[in-house]
C-alpha cells in the first residue's frame, strides 16, 4: 500500500459569518494517486482544498503533510513553505495577461525567487530551463514568447498547470479546472493533469462536477455534501443509487464525451 501524502483528520470549517464549509470531514490522500473530489456546488469542496494549501485557516482539525508537518497549524514564513510543496491551480487561470506565457510560468517560482528578482526578471538559467520543460510538458512550449492573453482557455490553463509544475511541488491541487472550458477542450487538460500524476508521479487532488471525468481520470474519490464527507471509493462504485444520494433526488447526471 502507498503511503499517505495527506491525512485530513477531523476538519472543520466555521466562517466569521457562522456558514460551517466542512464538519468534521477526515480522510486520507495516497502519495501518486489521483483523488477526485465531488459535490453540489457550496458542499465544501473548494474550501476544502483551499484549508489544504491555507489559503483558508482552518477552524479545527488536523492537516497532515508527508506524515509530519501539521499545515494547520504552521503560520507565517512555514505557510509559504508549505505552499511551495503543495501547489494550487484555479478555475479561473489567474495569468498576468500582458506578460509572455514563458514570464507567467516562472511567475511560479516567487516563492523561492523573492518578489524583486522576479519584477527584474532575474531568474536562474535553471528556472528558465525547466519553464520551457514544463510547457514541453504541456503540449504548449512553441507558444512560450506570445502574450498570454493571445490563448484561449484551455491554452491559457496548461500555462497554469506549467506554473504549478515550477514549484517543484509534491501535490498539485486543481479546484474546477474544466469548469471555465468548453467539452472538447476539457479532456486535453485533464490528459494533462493525467500526465503529470503519471510521469512525474505528482499527487493530484481535484475538484470536479462532471462524473463522466471522473470515471475516465480518477483513482479514487471523495464525495461531499453540506461539509460533510458522504462517500469515498472507486468512482465505478458510483451507482444511480450513490449519484442521488450525493446530488440529490432527480438530478440527472451530463456526460462530457
Amino acid at each position: 500500500m502507498a503511503e499517505n501524502i495527506l491525512s485530513i483528520k477531523n476538519l472543520v470549517k466555521t466562517y466569521p459569518n457562522g456558514v460551517q464549509a466542512l464538519k468534521g470531514i477526515s480522510f486520507d490522500v495516497k502519495k501518486g494517486e489521483f483523488l477526485v473530489v465531488i459535490g453540489l456546488s457550496g458542499s465544501g469542496k473548494s474550501t476544502l482544498l483551499r484549508c489544504i494549501n491555507r489559503l483558508h485557516d482552518p477552524t479545527s482539525g488536523q492537516i497532515l503533510f508527508d506524515g509530519a508537518t501539521d499545515i494547520a497549524q504552521v503560520n507565517g514564513a512555514k505557510v509559504k513553505a508549505i505552499r511551495t510543496k503543495i501547489a494550487m491551480i484555479f478555475q479561473h487561470f489567474n495569468l498576468i495577461p500582458r506578460h509572455s506565457v514563458v514570464s507567467n510560468v516562472l511567475m511560479g517560482r516567487l516563492g523561492q525567487t523573492g518578489i524583486m528578482k522576479s519584477i527584474f526578471g532575474l531568474f536562474s538559467s535553471e528556472d528558465r530551463a525547466n519553464a520551457l520543460k514544463y510547457l514541453k510538458l504541456v503540449g504548449i512550449s512553441e507558444k512560450a514568447k506570445i502574450r498570454a492573453d493571445q490563448l484561449s482557455g484551455g491554452q491559457q490553463q496548461r500555462v497554469a498547470i506549467a506554473r504549478a509544475l515550477t514549484q517543484n511541488p509534491s501535490v498539485l491541487l486543481a479546484d474546477e479546472p474544466v469548469a471555465s472550458l468548453d467539452p472538447a477542450t476539457c479532456h486535453t487538460v485533464m490528459d494533462y493533469l493525467k500526465k503529470v500524476n503519471q510521469e512525474l508521479g505528482i499527487t493530484i487532488v481535484c475538484n470536479l462536477h462532471f462524473l463522466s471525468l471522473v470515471r475516465q481520470y480518477a483513482t479514487r474519490v471523495i464525495a461531499l455534501k453540506g461539509g460533510q464527507l458522504v462517500f469515498e471509493g472507486s468512482p465505478n462504485d458510483i451507482t444511480d443509487e450513490w449519484f442521488e444520494k450525493i446530488y440529490g433526488e432527480g438530478a440527472k447526471e451530463v456526460h462530457i464525451n
